[in-house]
């Protein structure tokens, strides 16, 4: 293995809110050393999994989805059980979905709340896969 995935950053005008929004939807802790410059969620100390970081960005301008009058910089895919629950709790959190949603029956775009756009998934099962 060449490269390691360890951190994941966004920019945004307001770290600890996004990542406020983010760890009620993931359930990740707050790092501890997160501030109003640049705040994380992490697993824990010592962890191998993913760090996910947010990075005040002086003037920053959220992307615009589906355009690309603002590019998206940056795509998620999350997991869920149930698309319709995950999308409607996620929005109780300060998250938008847009009217556009180009194959709702499989994922649904969900905006969070500094404007990036991200999937919920339902899982294939690996019949599912099978073309």
């Amino acid at each position: 293995m060449l490269m390691r995935l360890t951190a994941v950053t966004l920019d945004c005008a307001d770290p600890m809110a996004l990542a406020a929004f983010y760890r009620q939807a993931t359930g990740l802790p707050l790092h501890e050393r997160s501030d109003d410059e640049f705040a994380g969620l992490t697993r824990g100390p010592g962890s191998s999994g993913l760090f996910l970081g947010f990075q005040r960005v002086d003037g920053y301008r959220p992307p615009s989805w589906p355009g690309q009058d603002g590019p998206q910089q940056l795509h998620l895919d999350f997991d869920v059980d149930d698309l319709e629950e995950a999308a409607a709790r996620l929005v109780e959190w300060g998250a938008t979905v847009p009217a556009f949603q180009p194959e709702p029956e499989l994922w649904r775009v969900v905006l969070d709340p500094a404007g990036h756009p991200f999937c919920l998934t339902i899982p294939r099962k690996p019949q599912d896969a099978q073309g």
